[in-house]
């Protein structure tokens, strides 16, 4: 047989098959890197930076079937734990000790500084000692002392930014990534995305505080122009879903036959009108309403957990109106964890309300009386958060479960100018994360020795956002719903992974 040349054999030359296999390698370890940060997802062109929209297949007869992310997700499901009125960075795991070294003093730069409620007066240290946490030695302040407890397991973003300085916008922004009313909420949008991996209980549970709803109530989880299954389901272990009994008189018996015979004429109406998406959507909704009769009132039953349970979350508490409310709160606590444990793919707890008792009263805006007030609010706070990042992780709940705690913007290193309390700040203030996909201890940014401004690693909340949805798979720039002739996303057309947060 006639040999050919070796020109035409590049890879029978030793040295060239060990050049090309080198390369296929490394090309592959690339290929890899680059399909796990979802850059090399389907229309998606990495070299000319362009992406095309992505828009999940929704069956109107089951909205909430799980679908499948964009890339492998780190993480499968959210425990968002929000803290209204703007909790103050400095006061609770920004340490700033120039603040002590100048308390008293007037801010440098700061001169004739005019904010949300009006002149500001000289920089005041925190009523509260920071003190070394853990092996990592984070400082974290006496008035959260079992959330610092845990600062191993924390990864804290220090740098974060708000577009407004206002509660309700602020509100919305940090839940919707728009300062209006009418947009998504995150919640929404990662139901939109990924479905359920539960049937019988919503897809997304918010959780009021005991005293109330936020001040943006339910645009914090509601779906904006996305389909209405999407919209956040609202109840807490005060309040409880109602009308989930059927009518004194009606068996158990009746009410099955019942079911069984509304869904034989449901199944017949699809039937006959195959194509009827709205139809389809409403025998859903109902098929759920049913399910969730029967799982809702089991799940919010907390008479079934030990009592060690309800002693480690302070739901035992009582005595004064302080400890009513912080074994409301703990009870919330215990219900998220349930809903956690059932499969429920994004859990919204809320810790403050709207005003309902004047100024600072019931929620962080501590405006006037900050040291009073937050003695209230961190003795409501710090058990049961603890208790319920401590029970997820006991339980392994976190290998899957991103949690995030996080508020609406943060407040300012001085006092108010005849006050003993800090007015809003959307320049610099403190988010953390735990669980799934997430470095920690980590600390991630920095804001300047006053703690008023981000300086180091500036982190806006489309950069937040798009993170939180980078760790469920998704591709923030990609996700999206076209609407009144726009691609609308979370994000808007900003944000950025923060990739260094990510373990």
């Amino acid at each position: 047989m006639k040999r050919l040349p070796r020109k035409l054999h590049p890879l029978l030359d030793r040295r060239q098959f060990l050049s090309h296999s080198g390369t296929a390698l490394s090309g592959m370890a690339l290929t890899h890197l680059l399909r796990r940060d979802g850059l090399l997802a389907a229309g998606n062109d990495v070299l000319s930076g362009k992406v095309s929209p992505l828009r999940p297949g929704i069956d109107p007869a089951h909205p909430n079937a799980p679908r499948h992310p964009h890339f492998p997700a780190r993480a499968r499901q959210v425990l968002m734990i929000f803290c209204s009125g703007a909790v103050s960075q400095l006061d609770t795991f920004d340490y700033k000790p120039e603040l002590w070294r100048r308390h008293g003093q007037p801010m440098p730069g700061g001169k004739d500084l005019i904010t949300f409620q009006g002149e500001q007066g000289d920089l005041a240290k925190s009523p509260w000692t920071f003190r070394p946490r853990g092996q990592s030695g984070k400082m974290i302040s006496d008035l959260v002392p079992r959330l610092g407890g845990m600062a191993d397991d924390l990864c804290f973003i220090h740098s974060l930014t708000s577009e407004t300085n206002t509660h309700g916008p602020g509100e919305n922004f940090m839940c919707t990534g728009f300062t209006l009313d009418g947009f998504p909420s995150i919640g929404a949008w990662t139901t939109y995305a990924l479905g359920s991996e539960t049937e019988s209980l919503p897809a997304y549970v918010a959780i009021p505080d005991p005293r109330g709803t936020p001040q943006s109530s339910v645009n914090c989880w509601g779906p904006g122009f996305l389909p209405a299954a999407f919209q956040g389901t609202d109840f807490n272990a005060t309040n409880p879903l109602r009308n989930l009994h059927p009518p004194a008189g009606i068996t158990p018996k009746q009410d099955l036959k019942t079911r069984s015979f509304l869904t034989k004429l449901n199944r017949h109406q699809m039937q006959e009108y195959p194509g009827d998406s709205e139809l389809a959507a409403r025998i859903s909704s109902y098929e759920l309403a049913a399910s969730m009769q029967l799982s809702v009132p089991e799940i919010s039953d907390l008479s079934a957990e030990p009592r060690h349970i309800l002693k480690m979350y302070g739901a035992d508490a009582a005595g004064n109106s302080t400890q009513d409310l912080k074994a409301a709160y703990a009870r919330n606590c215990i219900l998220a964890r349930r809903l956690v444990e059932k499969g429920v793919r994004f859990v919204q707890l809320f810790n403050g309300a709207y005003q309902t008792g004047g100024e600072g009263v019931s929620n962080w805006d501590g405006h006037k009386a900050l040291e009073k007030q937050y003695k209230i609010h961190g003795e409501i706070l710090d058990q049961s958060t603890a208790a319920l990042l401590t029970d997820l992780k006991q339980r392994g709940l976190l290998e899957n479960t991103l949690v995030v705690w996080c508020t609406e913007f943060g407040r300012m290193p001085t006092f108010q100018k005849g006050a003993s309390g800090r007015d809003h700040n959307p320049k610099g203030f403190t988010a953390f994360m735990t669980g799934a996909g997430v470095k920690a201890p980590f600390s991630y940014g920095a804001t300047d020795p006053f703690g008023y401004q981000a300086v180091e690693n500036v982190v806006t909340t489309h950069d937040f956002h798009a993170t939180l949805l980078h760790l469920l798979g998704l591709d923030h720039e990609r996700l999206s719903y076209y609407h009144n002739g726009i691609e609308r996303r979370l994000t808007n057309v900003e944000g950025r992974v923060i990739t260094d947060v990510l373990g």
